[in-house]
């Protein structure tokens, strides 16, 4: 085989694995389902309030911001299963709602800051030299920041709705998350194949899709499954300070606040339900994330 055969094939070595990637995520997942009992119930749950998020419309019993009976009736009270709250609105309704706003804001939070990360981390690793000084002081910059601070001072300047809080959130991701990507993109740009491609006159934009980003893949999604949690804690806290996703939209976080908080002796269903539905989410998405870096680091994989 001559120089140019084993070019070609080394070069092409990481297309074969883009080619088979159902297959290695039909494995990944029987992987997980046969021998990660802890993130197999992540993914149950996460699946739960999913479904609870797409389908409140249907499954809610009344509407989430309409009184609909005395306040302050305990779960089981009259009809409603988990009680209502300060105003007497019906808990579970506003608890269906939640799942909805919070889950939002996390995943489209995640998907931008991943993919900012991914962005960021792959052009700034494969470039080197300027590009890569210049993009790792900017990211130094806000990383010097404390976190909440920094949220808090942007949203005191932009205002608290939606949009403005999931783009401060995603830039805060993609800064911070940078950094891993820009490591597995330099681990893996000097490898044989890349040099390969290389040789054979692929250019950077090839490389870049078609060899790194298929093997930076692992990590990326490791990424986005242990950030989502904390996103939604993020959010939590700053409904909780009620910096959140605006009124009357209801969020766990916003449902933890306010009356809630302060009528915690006398309605602690106000503060339980919405605390509990918040814990068993990011525990979901934290064992998920869990499983799914055990299956794809190949340090971990033979344990």
């Amino acid at each position: 085989m001559n120089r140019r055969e084993t070019s070609s094939s080394a070069g092409y070595a990481s297309e074969a694995y883009v080619r088979r990637r159902p297959h290695v995520l039909l494995e990944i997942a029987s992987t997980i389902i046969r021998h990660k009992p802890l993130g197999l119930i992540g993914a149950s749950i996460i699946l739960f309030f999913g479904s609870v998020a797409i389908l409140a419309p249907l499954l809610a019993p009344h509407s989430y911001d309409l009184r609909v009976g005395r306040p302050f009736l305990g779960p089981g009270q009259e009809g409603f299963l988990l009680g209502t709250d300060y105003v007497g609105r019906d808990v579970l309704t506003r608890l269906m709602y939640g799942a909805r706003s919070s889950l939002l804001v996390g995943l489209v939070t995640t998907l931008l800051g991943t993919g900012g990360a991914a962005f960021i981390g792959i052009v700034s690793g494969y470039a080197g030299r300027g590009l890569d000084l210049l993009v790792q002081r900017l990211v130094d910059a806000v990383q010097a920041f404390p976190g909440l601070v920094l949220i808090l001072a942007i949203i005191s300047v932009f205002g608290t709705g939606l949009l403005d809080l999931v783009v401060t959130l995603a830039s805060l991701i993609a800064a911070g998350q940078s950094r891993i990507v820009r490591s597995a993109t330099m681990a893996v740009k000097e490898e044989v194949y890349i040099e390969a491609a290389r040789s054979i006159g692929a250019g950077p934009g090839r490389i870049i899709f078609r060899h790194i980003l298929p093997n930076v893949f692992a990590p990326i999604i490791i990424i986005a499954t242990t950030t989502l949690g904390g996103v939604i804690l993020i959010e939590a806290a700053l409904s909780f300070l009620g910096l959140g996703v605006p009124p009357p939209m209801p969020t766990w976080g916003g449902m933890l606040s306010g009356r809630a908080l302060t009528a915690f002796n006398q309605s602690p269903w106000l503060a339980v339900f919405p605390g509990l539905a918040l814990t068993l989410t990011v525990f979901g998405f934290n064992m998920l994330g869990d499983a799914l870096r055990d299956v794809l680091d190949p340090k971990l994989r033979g344990r």
